[in-house]
Parts: structure tokens; C-alpha cells; sequence
């Protein structure tokens, strides 16, 4: 449509190259801000880390000494070896104890961020059809959700109907698209 204006306006080409780089931009920004909290972050980390081991190593000697002194106080009543064999024994078993502790847990834990892949997947089928034609499709199954409507239907939102809080199938924080 030309409005007969002296050529400043310019094409939907144009303001879609300009949104593109608009956008590359503020990601790149962000991506750097994400980068910058990241290394200060992993600094402060790294420090703690430090200061964590060195007082595990001395909680570990303390340890150390604390059983040698109980092998040479049961050793008042039993031979020296027979106190050293005690105190052995005991820290054995504790040891064990612990390990059948650390395999069941192990065992029972679920190291896959499941609840970020699932809503990541649900953020990716919103992004794909943002204003879906009649119903909100589940990203594990591909299947429409039933009692799900369109945005364009009224709501503001499609339902993911899976118990998620808001029943939004965006991000947390992430705006809803609107008809």
C-alpha cells in the first residue's frame, strides 16, 4: 500500500531484516549476560569447592587421630593390636553401612531433568503453532489434549492438562500469545 509519503517508509523485507537483527542482537546479549553470570558464579564456586576440601582433609586427619587414640585407650585393657583390630573392625562395618546406603540411593535416583525435557517439549509445540486451530496438542504424545481450546477461542492460553501450575504450556514467565 503506498500512502504517497516521500519514500521513508520502508518494506516489510526491510522491517523484517531489521527485527531479525534486532533480535539476533538482544539473544546475543543475553547469551553474554548468561555467560557473565555463569563465570562469576563458577569463581565463587570454585572457591567454595576449595575451602570445602581443605576442611575435609582436615576433618579427615581429625578422624584419623580420634581412632588412633581409641585403638591406645582400648589398648590400656587389650593388647595394642587387639585395639587396632577393634577400631578397625568398627570403621569397617560403618563403612559398609554407609555403601548399602549410597547404592540404594543410587538405585532410586532419577538423574534425567524430566520435568525441564517435558516442559521444554511443551515450549517447543507453542513456539511451532502459536495460534493453533482448534485444540492444544500434548508434546509426549503428539495427541490432542482433550478440553483444551485455541487461544483464538477465547481463553488467552492454550491447557496442557497436565497438572502444571497456571495450565499454561509456555515457559514459566513467558508471555501468552493473544487472539
Amino acid at each position: 500500500m503506498a500512502t504517497g509519503t516521500s519514500g521513508t517508509e520502508r518494506t516489510i523485507g526491510q522491517l523484517v531484516a531489521d527485527a531479525t537483527h534486532d533480535l539476533e542482537g538482544i539473544v546475543r546479549g543475553e547469551i553474554a549476560l548468561a555467560k557473565a553470570e555463569v563465570t562469576d558464579g563458577a569463581k565463587v564456586l570454585g572457591k567454595g569447592a576449595g575451602l570445602l576440601a581443605g576442611a575435609a582433609f582436615l576433618l579427615l586427619m581429625g578422624f584419623v587421630f580420634l581412632l588412633h587414640s581409641a585403638a591406645w585407650g582400648i589398648a590400656e585393657w587389650l593388647p595394642v593390636w587387639a585395639g587396632y583390630l577393634i577400631v578397625a573392625v568398627v570403621v569397617l562395618i560403618i563403612a559398609a553401612v554407609l555403601a548399602l546406603m549410597g547404592k540404594k540411593a543410587l538405585e532410586t535416583a532419577r538423574p534425567a531433568p524430566e520435568r525441564a525435557i517435558d516442559q521444554a517439549q511443551r515450549t517447543i509445540a507453542v513456539i511451532k503453532e502459536p495460534f493453533g486451530d482448534s485444540e492444544a496438542v500434548d508434546a509426549t504424545t503428539g495427541a490432542p489434549v482433550p478440553g483444551t481450546t485455541s487461544p483464538a477461542s477465547g481463553n488467552g492460553s492454550p491447557k496442557s492438562g497436565t497438572g502444571s501450575p497456571g495450565g499454561t504450556g509456555g515457559a514459566p514467565g513467558s508471555p501468552t500469545p493473544s487472539a
